[in-house]
């Protein structure tokens, strides 16, 4: 089978946490023998901002922990690739998967092609919470041609299907890399909690004062903090509470940062608690994959995807994720009770390979055939 992928990175992290999954997912089905080639925008925001705080060669770097990807990334002129270099991109495809992130324009030129009679499937990809967020900036899409959208969520894959977005959606979750999240023995402890996430537009911040800055600096604890688009009054919230800020992290080196720190906590942006129960961020995979004990703040795990209090902690309010992180902190042998049955969650369901199981029965009930086939030249466009 040969997949072809328009996403807005596979290169860039930052800020963008679609990149950690597709990396997991390409390298899984092409581990498989199936051919992948990814296409992304020249002008891609996420890359455009990495670039500018890190230099161009921060873009070859996922390839340390991703090296049989590199033949897989593409990138087409800003504006969008021609008409000649889109059919070549598409040339052999079996599969077409579209993330949200692309322009409209190009959503649209997909759809119009498998109108045209386009012999392979065709299918929107959405880790977003903008179907639930932003419908009017759903009117942008034109999906009245494509065989179906893979959503991160029930409740997103119910919007789609009950505004009439589209005629088949498919819950497809959010996983984790289980051959780069895994534990690493014998790391050097360098503190008491780590957290791994960015600002998020202001979509979590009172959040992140009750559940993160303040128990840190109630309690005492030495922590630090990964992320992005960081704005002057947080750092500052964060240097006064005395968390040490470090910047943005590369996605497949979260691992050594979960291994120097007992702890870690996920603080679920506000759209995925009021609007989208039941859908975690791929980070919350990726700590537990990791073994790293873990305390949440409140959200609804209404798909039975763990089961809260057992593979986490739940913190329903900034007093219980005090009492919580103390407990864990104090009682190693519980904390690590915790982080075993976390990890064996994941590994057990929620990992890219059984994402890409999940896919493959997709593709088979679209008529694919998911047989792989020899890998061969992935084709370039004119």
């Amino acid at each position: 089978m040969r997949v072809i992928v328009f996403c807005h990175s596979l290169a860039s992290d930052w800020n963008h946490g679609n990149a950690h999954f597709l990396r997991g997912v390409a390298r899984e089905l092409r581990t498989r023998g199936h051919e992948v080639a990814s296409w992304e925008p020249a002008d891609a925001w996420s890359a455009a901002n990495l670039v500018a705080e890190r230099g161009p060669e921060a873009l070859e770097g996922w390839l340390r922990a991703y090296p049989a990807l590199a033949d897989v990334r593409h990138v087409y002129a800003a504006g969008g690739p021609d008409d000649a270099a889109l059919d070549a991109a598409l040339d052999g495809a079996d599969l077409v998967l579209v993330h949200e992130w692309n322009d409209p324009a190009l959503v649209a030129r997909l759809g119009a092609r498998r109108r045209a009679g386009a012999p392979w499937r065709l299918l929107f990809h959405d880790t977003h919470h903008r179907s639930v967020t932003e419908r009017t900036a759903m009117d942008a899409y034109d999906l009245s041609d494509y065989d179906g959208v893979l959503a991160f969520g029930d409740a997103v894959r119910e919007v789609y299907l009950r505004e009439g977005w589209a005629s088949r959606a498919w819950t497809w979750h959010e996983a984790a890399d289980h051959r780069v999240f895994h534990p690493i023995p014998g790391a050097p402890c360098e503190g008491d909690l780590v957290w791994i996430g960015n600002w998020g537009d202001d979509e979590r911040s009172e959040e992140l004062r009750e559940f993160l800055i303040e128990p840190v600096r109630d309690l005492g604890l030495r922590a630090r903090i990964h992320g992005v688009r960081y704005p002057e009054h947080a750092r500052a919230a964060l240097a006064d509470a005395g968390i040490a800020y470090a910047g943005w992290l590369p996605n497949h080196e979260a691992p050594q940062a979960f291994a120097r720190f007992p702890a870690t906590v996920h603080v679920p942006r506000r759209p995925y608690v009021r609007a989208l129960p039941g859908v975690p961020t791929i980070r919350v995979f990726e700590a537990l994959a990791c073994g790293i004990p873990l305390v949440s703040a409140p959200w609804d795990d209404v798909e039975g995807l763990f089961a809260p209090g057992e593979d986490f902690l739940v913190a329903r309010d900034g007093a219980a994720m005090r009492r919580h992180l103390r407990a864990l902190l104090a009682d190693h042998d519980m904390a690590a009770a915790l982080a075993a049955r976390g990890r064996a969650t994941v590994l057990a369901r929620h990992t890219c390979a059984h994402r890409v199981d999940e896919l493959l029965d997709v593709a088979r009930a679209l008529g694919v055939e998911t047989e792989p086939a020899a890998l061969t030249a992935t084709h370039s466009p004119a």
